[in-house]
């Protein structure tokens, strides 16, 4: 030890730092830490409930667990798009006067994240409903029947 750690005011500080730390530690590493459970997920995790295509047109409880699933998996899908979002912009940012051939990879995966949302969720509002989005997938379905992919054009009715 070197003579400024043997004076008298670095033992004081020492012993009250002992005084202090010492019991709030082994009550952490002895009680809490043993008697805590062990947990794979860091967020909690929902079981999967039927679909709106799954419920009964009157089974209300099946409609409610299936719009509070939408609600989380829009959520969910809200944060993985904004999290795009910012690896796009610091990718932007740390790359400028080559950030379109070095950030390509990127911008395609916030593109193509950005178009399946919008396929989903688009529209919709804040408001919108599970039955809404089911709707809406129905009615995509149909246009894709009559007109190919949207966005395609129509094609040409033979009459």
């Amino acid at each position: 030890m070197s003579s400024e750690a043997n004076n008298t005011f670095y033992k004081f500080c020492n012993a009250l730092l002992n005084t202090l730390d010492k019991p709030a530690t082994w009550v952490r590493e002895n009680v809490v830490e043993k008697n805590r459970s062990d947990y794979n997920w860091y967020h909690r995790q929902y079981r999967r409930v039927p679909t709106i295509d799954e419920c009964y047109t009157d089974d209300i409880v099946c409609f409610i667990e299936a719009n509070e699933q939408f609600r989380r998996d829009k959520l969910v899908d809200n944060e993985v798009l904004n999290i795009l979002r910012q690896r796009q912009e610091d990718c932007i940012m740390y790359e400028r006067p080559n950030h379109v051939e070095k950030c390509a990879e990127i911008f395609e995966a916030y593109d193509k994240a950005a178009e399946n949302w919008f396929i989903k969720y688009g529209d919709l509002g804040f408001y919108g409903t599970v039955k809404d989005a089911y709707m809406k997938q129905k009615h995509r379905m149909l246009w894709e029947r009559r007109h190919g992919p949207v966005g395609s054009g129509m094609k040409e009715s033979i009459h």
